[in-house]
């Protein structure tokens, strides 16, 4: 009986937080898309590239956090704006907000958490990567980027300014591209969210909660910094990570170890440090892994603290 109604559980859990992940992913792509057709990689090199001092950091962590790349796909925007020779700081802001702070965490985290937990968490994460760009950049880490190109072309993006025709044209034909690749997109995530949804469904079900409050309630103070360690090296996209720690919350695990987990693999996969390390020498790579720690260990006991 025990079994059944915990299945039946399982089973509710995971058709409700798919219905929300789809419904909500399929919008967000959506926009993200739109977003990326307007600001575009060339206008965020010409945004960076000019001198505007004391400004050039929040610039670029602003820029990071409108633009909905992954770890990964951050890297090639990085190289251009490298190439480019736009200011270190602002560089460095970008690279570390884009792939923890843009348009679908924030989304995500809005439907799965609420408004308090979003702003603390976005507020934590931009003032970081405005503090660690102009860090870095003052302790000459600039020296430890190497020289550096893409071999083979970019595709050409499809974005507002390159088209032709009247307002109305250019507009239909940037939303029909949109659409086109929010389609793509989702139905290349979709087995993420799957995964994501039958995780978070088995853990209501079945994990006790009194072992998650245990090994990651706030009584565990070491729980935050293994959690950002745990999350440095593994490779999960956010969209899987948001409802599975949504669940986790529920069953006891703290603020703060959660924020730490998602931080440290949206930071700082092991994908993204294998492509950084074509482009950072040893310092700058030990400074960014280090940088990404800091953030989760930092944010983390906030939450734990304001939460």
């Amino acid at each position: 009986m025990f079994q059944t109604a915990n299945l039946l559980n399982t089973g509710k859990v995971f058709v409700t937080i798919m219905g929300e992940l789809v419904i909500l992913f399929i919008g967000i792509s959506f926009l993200i898309a739109l977003i990326q057709r307007y600001i575009s990689t060339e206008k965020i090199k010409t945004i960076l590239s000019a001198p505007r001092k004391g400004l050039n950091s929040i610039l670029g962590a602003a820029l990071g956090a409108l633009t909905p790349f992954c770890s990964c796909s951050t890297i090639p925007v990085l190289v251009g704006l490298l190439k480019s020779q736009a200011p270190f700081c602002g560089v460095i802001s970008f690279l570390m907000s884009s792939p923890i702070l843009n348009p679908a965490i924030i989304a995500l985290f809005l439907t799965f958490f609420g408004l308090k937990v979003t702003l603390v968490y976005a507020a934590f994460t931009f003032i970081f990567a405005v503090i660690i760009g102009v860090f870095l950049e003052k302790i000459d880490m600039e020296k430890e980027v190497k020289r550096v190109s893409i071999k083979g072309e970019m595709q050409e993006e499809i974005t507002y300014d390159k088209l032709q025709g009247s307002l109305f044209e250019k507009n239909k034909k940037v939303i029909k591209s949109a659409l086109i690749d929010a389609v793509g997109l989702f139905r290349q995530v979709f087995p993420y969210l799957l995964i994501g949804a039958g995780i978070g469904a088995f853990i209501y079900g079945f994990v006790p909660e009194n072992l998650i409050v245990r090994l990651a309630g706030k009584s565990n103070f070491y729980s935050v910094p293994v959690a950002a360690i745990i999350g440095i090296p593994m490779y999960i996209r956010t969209e899987t990570m948001i409802p599975i720690a949504q669940v986790l919350i529920s069953k006891g695990m703290s603020y703060g170890t959660v924020m730490a987990l998602i931080i440290g693999g949206a930071g700082a996969s092991i994908p993204e440090l294998l492509l950084l390390n074509s482009i950072f020498k040893k310092k700058m790579m030990i400074a960014f892994v280090v940088s990404i720690f800091a953030v989760a260990v930092i944010t983390g006991y906030v939450f734990n603290i304001v939460m």
